[in-house]
């Protein structure tokens, strides 16, 4: 893997490796005693969350945050178009940390958006967000950004095609790639992605870049 210094290239770099996400929809984990602040969190972000009362299987979910009800359809057959645990957490972390990390009016880039839970909610709390992801899942990241968002956002979020480490001075050159945040949610699932992943942070920072990035160690090797 290749050796960066995130020190050297990132002024602050904010890792939000949340204790919530190895317990949120863990049916084991909820068996567990845990202290009443967190039981409180969890509660409070499964709250958020609700599906379309239907004798059918549902084709999408519901969520509130930012006071907006956001409904994002999901593809259960393919990884990058379902709601993860993490992407929840994030949002949550983002709308209950608006003075530490202000969005309104902050250039923001979505790695591995998926469904676009966390670009909507990042675009609802005033920021200028591009998401992005694998081609083949932009039609539907496309769809849920933009039923969510026109008419409600201060600045239209953009979509774009992302292959880690790939063409990235093509598509995002340094020049005009001058962003605030990097949000990333539960995007690494194996350990051979993440050379791509680190290549990529590398070039769409700036010294005082914030990286947030939630996720759950799925893998000890």
């Amino acid at each position: 893997m290749k050796n960066i210094n995130f020190q050297g290239m990132i002024k602050k770099t904010s890792i939000c490796n949340h204790p919530l996400v190895h317990r949120l929809m863990d049916a084991e984990a909820q068996k567990e005693n845990r202290g009443g602040d967190d039981k409180k969190v969890v509660a409070e972000i499964m709250a958020r969350c609700f599906v379309p009362a239907s004798i059918t299987a549902p084709s999408w979910e519901g969520f509130h945050f930012a006071g907006q009800e956001i409904r994002i359809r999901e593809a259960m057959d393919c990884y990058g178009a379902v709601v993860w645990p993490s992407a929840l957490v994030l949002c949550y972390f983002l709308e209950t940390n608006v003075k530490q990390y202000n969005m309104v009016d902050k250039n923001v880039i979505e790695i591995g958006a998926g469904t676009g839970l966390v670009s909507i909610v990042a675009s609802l709390l005033g920021a200028h967000v591009t998401a992005t992801d694998l081609p083949e899942l932009l039609g539907n990241l496309q769809y849920n950004i933009s039923r969510n968002t026109k008419m409600k956002c201060k600045h239209l979020p953009q979509v774009k095609e992302l292959s880690w480490g790939v063409a990235l001075d093509k598509n995002f050159p340094r020049s005009s790639s001058n962003f605030d945040y990097i949000l990333a949610a539960d995007v690494v699932y194996a350990h051979p992605f993440l050379e791509e992943l680190l290549i990529t942070f590398d070039h769409l920072c700036k010294e005082t870049t914030v990286i947030l990035w939630v996720m759950k160690f799925r893998y000890f090797t």
